[in-house]
């Protein structure tokens, strides 16, 4: 071959080469730009969503606060806050007053009752006659553990009946939490009956 073969057989070469397919910016643009809308309508409509179920439920009262003087603490746990529901309930979420948002707690239980102190959401008191049960349990609204992994707390808040779930920093806590809620209800239901 002589080098004017070659470059005729590379031109020919050439000719037969395409170009690779250039990518369409403004439909990939137009997709991203759909799919970002649809997840923003997706967003809003869970939002409307959540503040038309605390619409729903604005027959709740105001929470109650802790009294000045609560009395010395029986028991103290650090850990989360799961949600409140409908007693018996689980997948019924109160989101009326904040009960709804989840969050870090405080807990303290005292004479005069349960004081719920939630850093970054409302706080509040549960007075000894208005609680109703203590038990383990395994989920509350959203939220699923391992059996017996979530304090659950049973009270009355105006009409209704509410389950409020509780996750301690120390899981082995929450027998004790049990048995001196249980038996706090029980003196008091005890002497309620006796006056």
């Amino acid at each position: 071959m002589t080098p004017a073969t070659l470059l005729a057989a590379g031109t020919g070469l050439a000719a037969e080469q395409k170009s690779a397919d250039v990518t369409d910016w403004a439909a990939r643009i137009g997709w991203v730009v759909g799919l970002a809308l649809f997840v923003a309508l997706v967003y809003w409509l869970m939002r409307e969503g959540w503040k038309w179920r605390g619409t729903l439920q604005g027959d709740l009262p105001e929470l109650p606060s802790a009294p000045d003087d609560p009395g010395p603490a029986r028991l103290s746990m650090s850990g989360r806050y799961h949600g409140s529901t409908t007693a018996g309930q689980w997948l019924d979420r109160i989101v009326a007053h904040g009960l709804g948002t989840r969050s870090r707690v405080e807990l303290t239980l005292t004479e005069a009752g349960l004081d719920v102190v939630r850093p970054g959401a409302t706080d509040f008191f549960v007075p000894v006659a208005q609680l109703r049960e203590a038990r383990l349990d395994k989920g509350i609204a959203g939220k699923v553990l391992t059996e017996g992994g979530l304090l659950v707390v049973m009270w009355a808040h105006g009409e209704r009946l509410i389950d409020s779930g509780f996750r301690s920093d120390h899981a082995a806590e929450h027998d004790e939490w049990v048995d001196l809620i249980n038996s706090m209800i029980k003196n008091n239901s005890t002497e309620g009956a006796e006056r």
